[in-house]
C-alpha cells in the first residue's frame, strides 16, 4: 500500500497532473478570452472542427452508424481523453527536462492556433485567445513543477549516522509538506479553471443575442401556403414515428461542431459564378418575398438500412429557382455550389435548382424560425437529395459552376457528386429482437422515395410470400408514406422483412450497399420471438 501511495504522490505522476492541470488552463483562459471573439475561435471547437475536416469518410460513417446524433458529443470526449494523455506525457517530459517540455507545450499551441486561423470566417485577430491561453499554461506548468523538482526524496542510508537521519527525516516532513501545497495549488488551479471556463461560455452566451432574436422573430405568411395535409397519413399502430417530426425530435448530422449563430441583420447571401448577374439577398428580401410552403421529407445520405436519420417537416422558404432565376445562370453550368458559414459546402446539380419540386432556401420550420441547430436563419431544402448534396445549413454562398470545375466538402472525401434518395422501407414496430404475444401482431412503419413516392410497401415474414401491406394516406410524393400489417404470429423465432416499390413502379432492391458513396441499400430484417 505504501508503494502504491508513493507511485500515485510520486514526483513523475504530480508531474503528469501537472501537465493535466496546465492544459486545463489552456483552454479555460482561451475559453474565457474567446468570449469576445467568434466562437469558432476557442481550441476544442477549432481542433475539433479540424478533425471532422480530415475524418476519413469510414471513420465518419462508423461514428454516425455507432453514436448516431450523439457523434459530436462522442468526438469531446475523445477529444477530452486524447488531452490528458498528451498533457500527461507532457508534464512528464518537463519535469525531467523542462526545455523539451516547453517546446512540446509551445508546438501544441502553435497547432491550436493553426487549426483557429484556417477555419472558415476567422481572421489571425481570433489566435489571440489560443496565443494568451498557451502562455497562462505555461506560466502554470512552471509554477507547479517548481514544487514537483523539490520532491526528490534523498536516497536510504544502510546505517546513517544519528545526525544524518535526522536531517533525512526533516527532509521527509519538507516533501510532504510539498506534496500537500502541490496537490492545494493544483486542485485551487482547476477549480479556478472550470470557473473560467464556464464564465467564458456564460459570457459568450450574453453577448450574444441570436437566440432572443429568433424568438422575437415573427414569419411572414406564405404566398403559397402547404397542402393541407389529408387524413390518415399515420400509421394506425402504435409506437410508428409521427408523420410529422417535431424541431426537437428533427435528426441532426452536419459538420458543426458548435452552431454557428448568425444575427439576421448580418445574413447576406451571395449568387455569383456562371452567371449574368451577381446576386445579394439580405434576411429582409426574404421576409418581402413571396415565399412557398411545403412539407418535405429529407433524410441523410449516411442513414442505415433500417435507420432513424430522417425527418418530415413543414417548410417555409423562397424558391430557389426565382433566385437563380434572377442571376440567369450561363450556358455550361451545371451545379450550383452551396456554403455554408463554417465552411461546408454541397454540390447541387443545377436542373434540381430549375425545375418544379419545392427546393427553397428556408427560414421557417414547423411553423417557427428555423433552429439554431438546423440552419438558423436560412438553409437550403431539396427534394429528393441527400443532405450531403443539397442541404445546406447556415448557407451564405451559391455559386453557379460546374461539376467539372469545382468539388464539394464530401466530395473531395470520397462520397459520390450527386445523391438521389433512394427507395426505402423500415420496420419500426415490432422492434428488433422483441418478444411479442402469439395471435394478432401490429406491424408498422416508414417508406420513402422522395419526388416519386411510394406506391406499394411489402413484407414477408421468414421465407413466405411477400404481401402487400396497408398503406397510409400519401400527403405528397417528397414526404415519406407510412404503412401497417395484422401478422397472425405463431411460437418462435421470426424473421421481418420489408420492401417498398416507388411511383415509377420500381421495386426497392435487395442488393446491400454501405451509404458511402451514395447511400445504403437493402432490405431490412428484424428478428422477433413470439412467445
Amino acid at each position: 500500500m505504501t508503494k502504491l501511495r508513493n507511485r500515485i504522490t510520486g514526483p513523475t505522476a504530480m508531474a503528469a497532473l501537472a501537465g493535466v492541470v496546465a492544459a486545463a488552463v489552456v483552454l479555460a483562459v482561451a475559453e474565457l478570452i474567446g468570449a469576445f471573439f467568434t466562437a469558432r475561435a476557442t481550441p476544442l471547437f477549432a481542433l475539433g472542427s479540424t478533425f471532422i475536416d480530415f475524418t476519413p469518410p469510414k471513420l465518419k460513417d462508423f461514428a454516425v452508424a455507432t453514436f448516431g446524433t450523439n457523434d459530436k458529443a462522442a468526438l469531446f470526449v475523445g477529444m477530452g481523453l486524447t488531452i490528458a494523455i498528451l498533457a500527461c506525457v507532457l508534464g512528464v517530459v518537463a519535469y525531467r527536462k523542462w526545455a523539451l517540455g516547453v517546446l512540446g507545450v509551445l508546438f501544441m499551441g502553435a497547432v491550436i492556433v493553426a487549426c483557429v486561423v484556417t477555419r472558415a470566417g476567422v481572421s489571425a485577430v481570433d489566435a489571440i485567445p489560443s496565443v494568451l491561453g498557451t502562455i497562462a499554461g505555461l506560466v502554470v506548468l512552471r509554477v507547479l513543477m517548481a514544487s514537483v523538482w523539490r520532491l526528490k526524496e534523498p536516497k536510504p542510508w544502510p546505517e546513517a549516522p544519528a545526525d544524518q537521519a535526522a536531517d533525512d527525516d526533516a527532509r521527509r516532513q519538507g516533501a510532504g509538506t510539498s506534496r500537500r501545497g502541490f496537490f492545494t495549488a493544483a486542485g485551487i488551479t482547476a477549480v479556478a479553471a472550470g470557473v473560467a471556463a464556464t464564465g467564458g461560455r456564460l459570457l459568450g452566451a450574453a453577448r450574444n443575442n441570436v437566440a432572443k432574436a429568433r424568438e422575437a422573430l415573427s414569419l411572414p405568411a406564405p404566398a403559397k401556403a402547404a397542402a393541407a395535409v389529408p387524413a390518415g397519413v399515420q400509421s394506425p399502430v402504435p409506437g410508428v414515428t409521427p408523420w410529422l417530426t417535431p424541431n426537437n425530435d428533427f435528426y441532426r448530422i452536419d459538420t458543426a461542431l458548435s452552431v454557428p449563430e448568425i444575427n439576421v441583420d448580418d445574413w447576406e447571401l451571395r449568387v455569383h459564378g456562371l452567371v449574368e448577374q451577381e446576386v445579394t439577398l439580405r434576411f429582409k428580401d426574404l421576409l418581402d418575398a413571396q415565399l412557398i410552403e411545403s412539407h418535405v421529407t429529407l433524410t441523410c445520405v449516411s442513414n442505415p438500412v433500417g435507420g432513424n436519420l430522417a425527418g418530415n417537416a413543414k417548410w417555409l422558404g423562397l424558391p430557389i429557382r426565382e433566385v437563380l432565376a434572377r442571376a440567369r445562370p450561363k450556358d455550361g453550368a451545371d451545379m450550383v455550389l452551396s456554403t455554408s458559414i463554417d465552411g461546408f459546402s454541397a454540390s447541387t446539380p443545377l436542373e434540381v435548382l430549375q425545375d418544379g419540386r419545392d427546393a427553397m432556401l428556408a427560414i421557417g420550420m414547423n411553423g417557427e424560425p428555423l433552429p439554431l441547430e438546423h440552419g438558423y436563419p436560412v438553409r437550403m431544402v431539396v427534394p429528393g437529395l441527400y443532405g450531403f448534396v443539397s442541404a445546406t445549413k447556415w448557407v451564405v454562398d451559391l455559386e453557379v459552376t460546374r461539376f467539372a470545375d469545382n468539388k464539394a466538402y464530401w466530395t473531395n472525401r470520397g462520397w459520390s457528386e450527386r445523391g438521389p434518395i433512394k427507395t426505402m422501407a423500415r420496420v419500426e414496430v415490432p422492434k428488433s429482437f422483441a418478444k411479442v404475444p402469439a395471435g394478432k401482431v401490429a406491424v408498422g412503419g416508414t417508406a420513402w422515395a422522395q419526388t416519386r413516392g411510394i406506391a406499394k410497401v411489402e413484407i414477408q415474414i421468414d421465407n413466405g410470400d411477400w404481401v402487400e401491406t396497408t398503406l397510409s394516406t400519401e400527403a405528397s410524393t417528397v414526404t415519406w408514406r407510412q404503412w401497417s400489417y395484422e401478422w397472425d404470429a405463431t411460437p418462435g423465432p421470426h424473421y421481418i422483412k420489408v420492401r417498398a416499390t416507388d411511383g415509377t413502379g420500381e421495386v426497392q432492391t435487395d442488393k446491400r450497399a454501405d451509404p458511402v458513396p451514395d447511400g445504403a441499400s437493402g432490405w431490412q430484417s428484424v428478428m422477433v420471438t413470439v412467445q
